[in-house]
């Protein structure tokens, strides 16, 4: 009995804060989390979807990441730290007799933040080893190109509505057939007010064929 009120005692103490995402999607409250003391908030990782973000169901398949950075009375401010499609979706896009065809894109944005992208393309039919090769290349071309003319903020919205991806699918559409461009991962390395960290080099990744 004392351990069972002991617990309760401590989830009495115990505080609910308002998460809320950073100003890129509008300050949305993404729901609240608990904690006895506000500094115990800093750090904490909350994922949501994009379409509880932004009450679109098709955007259902892309999880956002972020990271308790503050908290400012009942409010836990967060900011950005990655993106995943979900690997049902991803999975669905791969059929038979075509390639997939993944990169890892080390990309710094105008205003100094430093991200790894991972894209892929899927193609309509298999695909030989120089488009392969050319395909990747302007995937990373597309992915780098968009980071460097855009801030941070920009950025991250551009990958994750999509429009990054689009712009894959039509650079890569004259090389092969492609039926969908996506860009499955986004992962945060260091900001501008971070101790630059040495990135070595990121492996290619191959392209998947299926039987």
């Amino acid at each position: 009995m004392a351990k069972k009120s002991s617990r309760k005692d401590g989830w009495k103490a115990k505080r609910w804060y308002n998460v809320l995402a950073p100003e890129m999607f509008n300050r949305a409250n993404i729901g609240k989390t608990p904690a006895d003391e506000p500094e115990k908030l800093i750090g904490r990782v909350i994922e949501t979807s994009l379409s509880d973000l932004t009450n679109d169901g098709s955007k259902q398949n892309t999880k956002i990441i972020f990271k308790i950075s503050d908290v400012v009375a009942g409010d836990a401010h967060t900011k950005f730290i990655g993106h995943e499609m979900a690997q049902d979706y991803m999975r669905s896009l791969i059929k038979r007799g075509t390639s997939k065809i993944d990169a890892n894109v080390i990309a710094t944005t105008k205003d100094g933040y430093k991200l790894k992208v991972k894209p892929s393309c899927f193609t309509i039919k298999r695909v030989r080893h120089p488009q392969i090769r050319t395909i990747r290349q302007r995937m990373h071309d597309t992915v780098t190109s968009r980071a460097e003319k855009l801030d941070f903020s920009q950025f991250i919205q551009e990958i994750v509505l999509g429009k990054v991806a689009s712009d894959i699918y039509k650079g890569a559409k004259d090389i092969c057939p492609i039926r969908k461009a996506e860009i499955g991962k986004t992962e945060m390395i260091f900001g501008p007010d971070e101790a630059a960290k040495t990135i070595g080099a990121q492996p290619q990744e191959e392209a998947v064929a299926v039987e």
